[in-house]
């Protein structure tokens, strides 16, 4: 059972399968002729379906409007054809499938939620001043923005390490001395950033540094798990003025605005709701009126609750 779940799901993602496309005929409703696009070992495709899957696919041109519906219903009978097999299989009553069914049920009702909640927050247009405000106070972004090629060593050590490591990188030609430093350390490593990218696709606590460095210079950042090692290879300029920068800068603000909104919702039914944590998760203690049971304490202070609530409502984007 396992190998040929196994299989379903390889050619599933091989063949790009539109995702989240409902079942054909799944709403019980009789589909009339101008309705269905193609039918499927006599299940109906809709030409709904086809709208919906072009839809999550982006704009496209007015030209290609045709060959984009009939690359999409492809698409769609590749799917059902899966899907028929699947069930013939009864791969619908595996518990692994049945927990992943649920598991993207909980998504899209909680993802539909917080977009009713935003909806409002996120046709607010913002205001000239706070655009231009958000322009200048982010150069890196904008009027000095940059293309970066750069190569990144992702070091996970305890920060005592962190002096050693500055050290080491300081009187390194390059990152293969700083790789063959951590080796012998035995610290581990991955590869973080690599090759050419804008400025908006850096790290933020990356963007200051990387705009005063010199093409092959090496630096070093404190990371909460360690550091983040970065070699500037080359740099060129690319600046976007603030004519060219006000429509993303919109749409960023707004996105935002969004997240916090969602956040704040999230607060406000957790206020509200009695949770109990059971077993190896209960913390010692009884929880506090109008607040949820506490998960643990946290020494340093921080908002690991807000953290977790971040994380969350951006994972619904």
């Amino acid at each position: 059972m396992a190998k040929r779940l196994k299989r379903l799901l390889s050619l599933s993602a091989l063949i790009a399968i539109v995702a989240a496309v409902p079942s054909c005929g799944e709403d019980g409703v009789k589909k009339t002729s101008s309705q269905v696009a193609a039918k499927v070992n006599g299940d109906e495709i809709s030409v709904h379906q086809i709208n919906n899957a072009i839809a999550r696919g982006g704009d496209i041109p007015p030209g290609e409007a045709r060959q984009a519906a009939a690359q999409a219903l492809e698409r769609i009978i590749d799917q059902e054809l899966l899907v028929q097999r699947a069930v013939k299989a009864k791969l619908d009553r595996d518990p692994r499938v049945m927990q992943a069914i649920e598991g993207a049920r909980r998504r899209i009702l909680a993802r539909a939620y917080v977009e009713r909640i935003v909806t409002a927050a996120s046709t607010e247009t913002k205001s000239e001043d706070e655009i231009r405000k958000f322009y200048k106070d982010n150069p890196a972004l904008f009027e000095r923005r940059r293309i970066y090629g750069v190569h990144e060593l992702i070091v996970i050590a305890p920060q005592e390490q962190f002096d050693a490591l500055k050290a080491a990188v300081a009187g390194a030609q390059s990152l293969y001395d700083v790789r063959a430093w951590l080796e012998s350390r035995k610290l581990p490593f991955h590869v973080g950033v690599y090759g050419s990218r804008p400025a908006e696709q850096i790290p933020l606590a990356m963007l200051p540094l990387l705009l005063e460095m010199r093409s092959g210079q090496i630096a070093v950042l404190q990371a909460p798990r360690g550091a983040s090692v970065i070699q500037l290879l080359q740099s060129r300029e690319a600046p976007l003025s603030e004519r060219q920068a006000m429509p993303i800068i919109e749409r960023y603000l707004l996105n935002r605005k969004r997240i916090e909104v969602g956040q704040a919702e999230v607060r406000k039914l957790r206020e509200h709701a009695r949770i109990d944590y059971v077993g190896e998760f209960k913390a010692p203690g009884p929880a506090r009126p109008g607040q949820p049971a506490a998960s643990g304490a946290n020494p340093g202070g921080s908002d690991e609750g807000g953290e977790h609530i971040k994380r969350g409502v951006a994972g619904l984007r």
